[in-house]
């Protein structure tokens, strides 16, 4: 399964959308030397991603069959616990919780191969309207406050 937006930073990293329909989602990531930290083990800020990714994508999983009918989300708030350190190929689950019209209330895990819970995250997302033009043709988010 491909996502359905280009994120460029999400496509650097190597994440692998394996699902995302009625309000979870689930990502795959296999770590590579260039996302470890001085430790030799995954850094947080690629965890903290992955399950901002994960998350935000739960967050659109709608029964809707046209993905182009899902609304943008941008990240409001998260908090992030990390239980051990990740390393191999991790896996990444996202659920959403609750939504209301504007906002969408998540939580995430990412798990190493083991099955061995490696962090947790909760999440806060606001939904977007897009724009229909972007910077080299991608849509982009209508980020006005006033919405």
């Amino acid at each position: 399964m491909e996502f359905r937006v280009p994120i460029p930073f999400v496509e650097t990293l190597g994440f692998e959308l394996l699902r995302m329909q009625d309000g979870e989602a689930e990502i795959a990531f296999d770590l590579r030397d260039e996302h470890h930290n001085s430790w030799g083990v995954a850094h947080g800020g690629v965890l903290m991603t992955l399950l901002d990714v994960v998350m935000a994508h739960a967050s659109r999983a709608t029964a809707a069959d046209d993905q182009s009918a899902r609304p943008g989300v941008v990240t409001v708030e998260m908090k992030t616990s990390f239980m051990r350190p990740g390393t191999g190929r991790l896996l990444a689950q996202g659920r959403l919780l609750h939504r209301t019209a504007t906002l969408a209330f998540t939580d995430g895990t990412v798990r190493n191969a083991a099955g061995q819970l490696v962090g947790h995250a909760s999440g806060t997302f606001k939904y977007m309207r897009a724009l229909p033009v972007g910077e080299g043709g991608r849509r982009i988010q209508k980020l006005n406050a006033s919405d």
